[in-house]
């Protein structure tokens, strides 16, 4: 068989034999989140690209190489990169941060990044992100911190590290930018058109290049960590203190910037070792500025994005096992001309909030229980000529081969009875 058309290249479908591993890490990450007072929010798919040129930066990978943007009746959207600009732009547009303070929204989210598609990235990627506005202090950092960790925790990875840095604030990075620029003046001819480009409009950023070469050429450049003003200095002390008493392992990482620009103060990341390098599984930090930007009050806020993707692909790597969930309680089977009074009986289960089915091929008895078997039902009842003159139903256990006769007055009953002793 030919297929006319496929997907996308840097996209994947997830169909049926896999999406309960997704449904498993979305739910140990919405239900982590809510434990510590986190809401779900929701927006859209594309945003108006001015949105991400104020907020991601014009100097950054993402607006320069990654954005898919369309022009409509001469207006310029842009399918959304990552999930902080598109919650901070909803959260004032409707009026949240008008609220009581701080403001705290999960999200699940797709976003799309033209990337050199590759493990571990895609052009169409899942986020699970937490944005909290309206606390500027470092125990806010430490929370996001702290969540981010627990999901991971609670999904099962054992090999993740957690990186720290502060990327100081307006007050003190110029004094950086300046001594950053000096550095740079004699090797960025070396460096590739990008970090050139990079290199009067926002040096930070060439920092955060991916590239072999230039990642050699800035391995000894100077620290922002030494430049940071009191204010940043005493908010990263905090910030250790925070994760020192929730017993939070950390590194010190100076050379994490992050590859957006809107950034202040604490950045981090949670990576694990593969055999190309380390990978980044969740990022996030501080952008007291970005709610201003926007339009917005005078507004602290931070936050996180974690890959979902990354996830599951690391809970495979370290055979990590998701159960897969039973499909079937029961599947009802039926002889003869009964398939009308199977699927009343089917009925019947599902509104008293069984996972019921029946055959709808026309199969043989001996094929539906071989089929019911094959689906990983735990129990089928059947229907025949005997068991509909009586107003009974035979129900069996395809595990233990178990049978029971159950009035079909008292069958939901019934089966919920031989489900509890099957487990």
């Amino acid at each position: 068989m030919e297929i006319k058309i496929t997907r996308p290249q840097g996209t994947e479908d997830v169909t049926p034999k896999q999406i309960y591993k997704w449904h498993t890490v979305e739910r140990i990450a919405r239900e982590t989140a809510e434990s510590f007072g986190f809401h779900e929010t929701r927006i859209p798919t594309f945003e108006n690209t001015n949105l991400f040129l104020r907020s991601v930066g014009e100097t950054t990978d993402v607006v320069q190489k990654e954005m898919y943007t369309v022009t409509a009746k001469e207006t310029q959207f842009t399918l959304r990169p990552e999930g902080t600009a598109g919650t901070i732009r909803s959260m004032l547009q409707n009026g949240l941060l008008n609220d009581a303070l701080p403001q705290k929204v999960f999200y699940i989210l797709s976003c799309f990044r033209h990337e050199r598609p590759q493990k571990g990235r895609l052009r169409e990627f899942h986020q699970f992100g937490v944005e909290m506005a309206g606390s500027q202090g470092p125990a806010s950092d430490a929370e996001i911190i702290s969540l981010a960790k627990t999901i991971l925790d609670r999904a099962g990875l054992q090999n993740i590290a957690l990186n720290i840095n502060s990327i100081g604030c307006p007050n003190c990075r110029p004094k950086y930018h300046a001594t950053l620029k000096s550095f740079l003046s004699g090797r960025i001819g070396e460096m590739c058109s990008t970090c050139q480009t990079r290199f009067d409009r926002n040096p930070l950023r060439v920092l955060d290049c991916k590239e072999k070469h230039c990642q050699e050429l800035v391995a000894d450049a100077p620290s922002m960590l030494d430049l940071l003003c009191d204010d940043c200095k005493a908010h990263f002390a905090q910030l250790q203190s925070y994760l020192d008493a929730a017993h939070i392992p950390y590194q010190i990482d100076p050379r994490i910037v992050r590859g957006l620009d809107y950034y202040t103060k604490t950045v981090f990341e949670l990576i694990t070792k593969t055999e190309n390098g380390n990978l980044t599984v969740c990022g996030g930090g501080r952008y007291d500025n970005l709610v201003e930007q926007l339009g917005g009050p005078s507004l602290h806020a931070v936050g996180f994005g974690m890959g979902i993707e990354r996830v599951l692909m690391l809970l495979d790597s370290e055979g990590v096992v998701i159960p897969k969930p039973t499909l079937y309680d029961v599947f009802v089977t039926y002889m003869g001309a009964h398939q009308v009074e199977a699927f009343s009986l089917v009925q019947k289960l599902r509104d008293a909030g069984l996972k019921a089915d029946m055959d709808h091929t026309g199969r043989s008895l001996k094929a539906q229980f071989k089929y019911a078997n094959k689906m990983g039902a735990t129990l089928t009842a059947t229907l025949g000529d005997e068991e509909i003159a009586s107003g009974v139903v035979k129900v069996k256990n395809m595990a233990t081969k178990e049978e029971q006769t159950i009035a079909l007055d008292n069958i939901a009953d019934g089966i919920r009875n031989m489900l509890a002793s099957s487990n």
